[in-house]
């Protein structure tokens, strides 16, 4: 799948020069977000992980799903 289709950019937003990944396509899209979270799993499955800290709001939405 490509997760790439479903974040938008939004150009020159908060301020110029800078691009706004929205996030909110993939999470409105339940197939998209649960490829999204099962392959951050894939990615880590094989290291002892005994922590997940989400930094910020979409760390809390994708730690909390990785969880």
């Amino acid at each position: 799948m490509d997760l790439r289709s479903k974040i938008r950019s939004i150009p020159d937003f908060p301020k110029k020069g800078i691009v706004f990944r929205d996030i909110t396509p993939l999470l409105l899209d339940k197939d998209a977000f649960r490829y999204a979270v099962d392959q951050i799993v894939e990615h880590y499955k094989d290291r002892q992980v005994t922590s997940i800290f989400g930094a910020e709001a979409r760390g809390f939405i994708f730690g909390a799903a990785v969880a």
